[in-house]
C-alpha cells in the first residue's frame, strides 16, 4: 500500500500583539483545514507563527523546515506564498528544499503550484512580489511620515502629557497629566530639585511605570529635554516645528536646560588634549609622551597656566625617570629641528629647473621607446600569422608550431605591458617630487609662525623619521629597518645641508644628486620602475 504524503499547515500573522489579526489566523486555519479535507491531504500538524516575515529568523518557520529535512513531512499547506516568505533568504530555502526533493509539494488555496521547473519559477516570482510589496510598503510609510512631518504632525508615540488621537492621527494635550508636566518643569527650573525628586513628585500624582514604580532618572531627563513640550519636536536628529498645543513656554524650557547644565556631573581633573600629544615617544621606555596643564594662582590674584610634556609611564616593566619639559622649550627645539630639514629656496629653484629638464627627457625617451615597441608588436603579429600559415600548409609540424608560437606571444605580451606602463606612468614621479620640494621649502614658514598644529603636521609628513624625547631633548631619528629611499630622503637633505655649511653654504649638486642609469628619477618618486637602458647617463634629483 502506498504511503500517504504528509503535510504541515503553516499559518502566520505579522504581529505579536494579541488583539491584532486574530481573526486572520482563525480564518487561515479554517480555510486551510477545509482545503486539506476537500483535497484528501493528510495533515500531521498545524503551525501558527506570530512574527513578521520581512527579515529571516522566524523560529517556528525554521523548526518547520528542520522537520521537513528530518522526514516528518514532505509538504506544506499555506494560504499564500507570502505567508511563507517575504525575504529572499527564506524564499531561497523553500526553493532549495524543493530542488533537493526534501520538500516535494506546496499547496495554496489561492496560488497554483507544481513541483516542476516552471512551477518553481512562478513560485520565485511570487516570493519576489512579496518582497517588493513589503519594500514598497516601507517606502510608502516613510514618505507618509515625511509628509506628516511637513504638516507639523508628530509622527510617534505621545510622551507624558499628550495622548495619540486615532481619529485625527496626531497628538493632543492630556488634560489630566499636562498640568503635572508643567509643574515638573517649574519645580526643576527653581534649582532645588533633583531628577529623583521630580520622579517622586510625578509618582505621588499617579504618573508611574507599568510596574507601579517611579520613573527612572533617564526618562525624567528625556522629558525635561524634549522640545515637544514647547511646540517643536525632534525627529531623525532634526528639530521641526509642530502644530500641536504647547504645554510650557520656551522660556521655561530654557531655564530648565540651564539648570540641567549647571547641575550636571562634570568630570574633574581632566585636561584638554594638547596640540603636540601623540607626536613624540619617550627615548627611555618608548612609551608615548603626554601633556598636562598646571594652573598657578599667585597671591596678587594673577593666574598663570603652564603646559608640561612628560612620559605617560605606562610601561609594565620599566620605571621611567624621564623628566618633564615645558611646552615653550619643546616648541623651540622642534622649530630648530624643522629648520635643519628646510630646503633653501635657491636649492629648490635649482632642483625645479633640473626636474623640468628630466621630465622633458623622460617624455622624449618614453615616446621613442613606445613607437619602437609598437613597431615590434606589429612585426610580431605578422610573424605569428606567417607561422600559422606555415602550420596550416603543413610546412612545419605541430610541436614546432606550438613552441615558436608561445615564444613570439610571450615577447609580444612583454612589449605590450611595457607600452601600457610607460603610457600611463612615464612621468608619475614628477608630481610627488614637486610636492616634496614644496613641502621641504614650506618648513621655513612653519617655524616662523610657531603654530603647534602646523608644526605637528609637518613632522607627521616626514616619512621614515620618528621623534623621541630623552633628557628633555627632542631628537628626530630614522625608523628602525628603514631602507626605502623615500623614507631616507629627509636624512639626505639634512646631511647635505651640513656638508654645504662646511663648504661655505653653497649649493653643490653632488650632495643632492646621484649618478644612475636611465631617464627616470629615484625609486622614491617612481611608482613603477622600468628596466630599459638608455645610452646616456643622467643625474636624478635627491637620489639616495
Amino acid at each position: 500500500m502506498q504511503q500517504r504524503e504528509k503535510y504541515l499547515i503553516y499559518a502566520r500573522k505579522s504581529t505579536d500583539v494579541e488583539d491584532k489579526q486574530v481573526l486572520s489566523i482563525e480564518a487561515q486555519i479554517a480555510e486551510l483545514r477545509k482545503y486539506a479535507r476537500d483535497n484528501g491531504l493528510f495533515v500531521v500538524d498545524t503551525i501558527i507563527e506570530k512574527k513578521s516575515a520581512k527579515v529571516p529568523g522566524r523560529p517556528k518557520f525554521g523548526a518547520m523546515l528542520a522537520r521537513i529535512e528530518a522526514g516528518e513531512a514532505s509538504g506544506i499547506i499555506s494560504w499564500h506564498p507570502d505567508r511563507l516568505a517575504r525575504n529572499s533568504i527564506d524564499g531561497g530555502q523553500i526553493v532549495y528544499l524543493l530542488d533537493q526533493t526534501r520538500l516535494q509539494s506546496l499547496k495554496f488555496p489561492t496560488f497554483w503550484f507544481e513541483n516542476t521547473s516552471q512551477g518553481k519559477f512562478m513560485l520565485s516570482i511570487a516570493f519576489g512580489q512579496s518582497k517588493y510589496y513589503i519594500d514598497n510598503l516601507a517606502e510608502n510609510t516613510k514618505r507618509g511620515l515625511r509628509q506628516k512631518i511637513r504638516r507639523g504632525e508628530f509622527p510617534g508615540l505621545a510622551p507624558i502629557g499628550y495622548i495619540n488621537d486615532v481619529r485625527i492621527h496626531t497628538i493632543i494635550v492630556d488634560k489630566r497629566r499636562a498640568p503635572l508636566v508643567r509643574q515638573a518643569f517649574e519645580l526643576y527650573s527653581q534649582g532645588g530639585k533633583r531628577l529623583v525628586d521630580i520622579a517622586e513628585f510625578l509618582a505621588s500624582k499617579g504618573v508611574k511605570t507599568k510596574g507601579g514604580l517611579p520613573l527612572k532618572k533617564d526618562r525624567i531627563k528625556k522629558m525635561l529635554t524634549n522640545p515637544l513640550y514647547y511646540g517643536h519636536f525632534r525627529y531623525a536628529g532634526e528639530v521641526h516645528e509642530g502644530k500641536h498645543t504647547a504645554i510650557i513656554t520656551k522660556g521655561l524650557f530654557d531655564r530648565v536646560q540651564t539648570t540641567l547644565e549647571r547641575r550636571g556631573h562634570k568630570r574633574k581633573g581632566m585636561n584638554k588634549p594638547q596640540a603636540l600629544c601623540g607626536l613624540l615617544a619617550c627615548g627611555r621606555c618608548n612609551m608615548a609622551i603626554t601633556a598636562e596643564k598646571k594652573v598657578k594662582h599667585q597671591k596678587n590674584g594673577n593666574v598663570h597656566e603652564y603646559v608640561y610634556y612628560r612620559c605617560s609611564r605606562k610601561h609594565k616593566t620599566i620605571v621611567c625617570i624621564e623628566p618633564t619639559i615645558t611646552e615653550l622649550e619643546l616648541v623651540a627645539q622642534l622649530s630648530e629641528i624643522l629648520q635643519s630639514y628646510t630646503l633653501p629656496k635657491s636649492w629648490a629653484m635649482e632642483l625645479e629647473a633640473m626636474l623640468a629638464i628630466d621630465e622633458k627627457k623622460a617624455e622624449q625617451s618614453s615616446a621613442v621607446f613606445i613607437a619602437d615597441a609598437q613597431t615590434k608588436v606589429q612585426s610580431l603579429q605578422i610573424k605569428l600569422q606567417r607561422l600559422l600559415d606555415s602550420y596550416l600548409d603543413q610546412d612545419i609540424d605541430q610541436p614546432t608550431y606550438r613552441t615558436k608560437q608561445a615564444e613570439l606571444m610571450s615577447i609580444r605580451k612583454t612589449l605590450e605591458e611595457q607600452i601600457s606602463t610607460l603610457t600611463l606612468a612615464s612621468n608619475a614621479w614628477v608630481e610627488p617630487m614637486r610636492e616634496w620640494l614644496k613641502k621641504a621649502t614650506d618648513l621655513s614658514n612653519i617655524t616662523k609662525t610657531g603654530e603647534l598644529a602646523m608644526i605637528k603636521q609637518a613632522f607627521l609628513q616626514m616619512d621614515g623619521l620618528n621623534l623621541f624625547l630623552t633628557d628633555k631633548k627632542a631628537r628626530l631619528l630614522p625608523r628602525a629597518k628603514s631602507h626605502s629611499p623615500q623614507e631616507n630622503i629627509w636624512l639626505a637633505l639634512s646631511e647635505s645641508k651640513e656638508k654645504a655649511a662646511l663648504a661655505g653654504d653653497k649649493f653643490q649638486k653632488s650632495l643632492l644628486l646621484a649618478e644612475r642609469e636611465g631617464f627616470e628619477p629615484s625609486k622614491a618618486f617612481t611608482p613603477c620602475r622600468f628596466s630599459r637602458p638608455v645610452p646616456s647617463t643622467t643625474r636624478s634629483p635627491l637620489h639616495i
